[in-house]
């Protein structure tokens, strides 16, 4: 099993920033996808930006030049730098981490989810 935390979350200002952090830990054998997705009330939830291994990012336009996603391989962690926040980026945000076994099999594990609220 892999246990996947996220921290950071909290209530910004329009045109503020946030960072989340998010840790992967527990019996890991080769961590394949790190990432972060979101949910808004009423909302189905969506992928804001993913790092695969041995590929690159993949982040949604509605945040691409506002959010950036970086990686540490070596603490199996993931972190969302979010700048310029809009009121519509309120959401709970979820890591997302996919443990790749041997050469196919892939297990997907979520966290908890962090609340961001943006609001003056």
């Amino acid at each position: 099993q892999v246990q996947v935390v996220e921290s950071g979350g909290g209530l910004v200002q329009p045109g503020g920033s946030l960072k989340l952090s998010c840790a992967a830990s527990g019996s890991i054998h080769s961590i394949d996808v790190m990432g972060w997705y979101r949910q808004a009330p009423g909302k189905q939830r969506e992928l804001v930006a993913t790092d695969t291994s041995g590929v690159g990012t993949n982040v949604a336009d509605s945040v691409k030049g506002r959010f950036t996603i970086s990686r540490d391989n070596g603490r199996n962690a993931v972190y969302l730098q979010m700048d310029s926040l809009k009121p519509e980026d309120t959401a709970v945000y979820y890591c997302y981490v996919v443990d790749k076994i041997g050469s196919s099999a892939r297990y997907g594990y979520w966290g908890q989810g962090t609340q961001v609220t943006v609001s003056s």
